[in-house]
């Protein structure tokens, strides 16, 4: 199940209070997680336990985390069909599944980071 939340609901911190500063997280990423405010988090959830996300802010994807692809790759799908993204810098350890989902990796000028563009789907 994916769920959408921001840090003014209720449940946020229950739910997603362990991954900040999460040195896991870090680790498999090489980014850290904040709980900004102006974050909106998509979350997929498994007998009510956080098994991927992703955080957007004005358009644009901030955060990512899966702890297994097949979790991320449905709220990146998902994600496709109901926001218009902007470019977004993103960890680069799921190029692959980024690829996969139907982002363009645009640039990888930086270490641990690349730029993926949302390509439009085509009509059928």
């Amino acid at each position: 199940m994916i769920l959408k939340i921001t840090n003014q609901d209720e449940d946020f911190y229950s739910y997603m209070g362990k991954f900040f500063g999460s040195r896991i997280v870090e680790k498999c990423t090489n980014d850290r997680i904040y709980d900004d405010d102006n974050k909106e988090w998509y979350v997929y959830l498994e007998k009510d336990k956080v098994k991927a996300f992703v955080s957007i802010s004005k358009n644009v994807i901030k955060n990512i985390y899966g702890a297994k692809d097949e979790y991320l790759e449905e709220i990146l799908n998902h994600i496709r069909k109901e926001v218009v993204l902007m470019d977004s810098i993103v960890t680069n350890c799921y190029s692959n599944l980024y690829e996969k989902c139907g982002f363009e990796i645009k640039q990888q000028t930086y270490k641990n980071f690349v730029t993926i563009h949302c390509k439009k789907e085509e009509k059928k």
